[in-house]
């Protein structure tokens, strides 16, 4: 759309033009502006699960990859070997791709449940990390050049209940050189050692208790400050203090309304927003922005 009065400049309707199955949650992954780039998970068929468009004219520019499942996951741009690569994690495959030509740079077979591959992967050093409700996490070691995944510790185990580690459903966790921080599958906000994938501590303070839960970690800042923001599923904003010993809350307050019923009870999926020293918010009903400059 033009910035200035809203015209529709392009655009492509992935149903149609790439024959794409909608997932059962519908089209969740984010665009991934890069340069004069608009990177997109299609879910298309004929090796268009993820595809390039000129965000100016909207002509495409690569396509890549084939998968029966789409999934959640927004694709991202990371360094590795020297080498700037698009991680896309889809049902079947962890995939980089060159970011330019869509070429496969290497694969890592990890198929995923349901396609439940909803939050971000993230880079720590030369290692990348995953987690997803059913399988939970794992953490893989690219190499000195950053093209030969192996796995350095896998926390699934195959049970999604009973599990010391991270099963995440949305939230995309925090993680650092030296810990994970994240919330698992049944309400616990957990702490890992990043190289060993044991788990140091969790509670549920913050969030609560029930299958799917949902709570929204997010850093003021560089991480190592150890102050983090979490927006969870009641609408409440808690600012609080994190570390390698444990949870400190500092203080929260009500955000806004939660209306979305899920299993019994009303919550508030949406990650919120953070500018202009303020906090974007929404729930079913309107949008609101919280100063935060006091």
């Amino acid at each position: 759309m033009n910035a200035a009065d809203g015209e529709i400049v392009w655009q492509k309707d992935l149903t149609k033009d790439y024959d794409t199955e909608l997932p059962t949650w519908g089209m969740a992954a984010s665009p991934l502006v890069d340069g004069d780039q608009l990177i997109i998970m299609a879910g298309g068929k004929d090796g268009a699960l993820v595809v390039s468009f000129n965000k100016h004219t909207g002509e495409e520019i690569w396509r890549a990859l084939s998968d029966p499942a789409v999934g959640y996951a927004p694709p991202v741009i990371y360094e590795f070997g020297g080498k700037r690569q698009l991680i896309v994690w889809h049902q079947s495959h962890i995939s980089s791709l060159d970011p330019a030509t869509g070429k496969i740079l290497w694969q890592h077979e990890h198929p995923v449940r349901e396609a439940l591959t909803v939050a971000m992967p993230r880079k720590l050093g030369n290692r990348l990390f995953v987690s997803s409700f059913y399988e939970g996490p794992l953490m893989l070691d690219l190499g000195e050049d950053g093209a030969s995944p192996k796995p350095v510790w896998d926390g699934g185990g195959g049970n999604e209940i009973r599990n010391t580690s991270i099963h995440t459903i949305m939230p995309t966790p925090v993680v650092t050189e030296d810990v994970i921080y994240g919330v698992s599958s049944y309400g616990q906000l957990r702490c890992l050692d990043a190289d060993a994938g044991e788990m140091l501590w969790e509670t549920r303070e913050p969030t609560g208790e029930g299958r799917w839960w949902n709570a929204f970690v997010i850093p003021l800042g560089d991480i190592t400050s150890r102050r983090v923001f979490l927006a969870n599923e009641q609408g409440e904003l808690i600012l609080a203090d994190f570390s390698r010993e444990g949870y400190n809350e500092l203080g929260r307050s009500k955000l806004i309304e939660p209306l979305q019923p899920i299993q019994r009870r009303k919550t508030v999926w949406a990650h919120p927003a953070f500018a202009m020293q303020s906090i974007f918010a929404r729930n079913d009903r309107e949008l609101i922005r919280v100063n935060l400059a006091e």
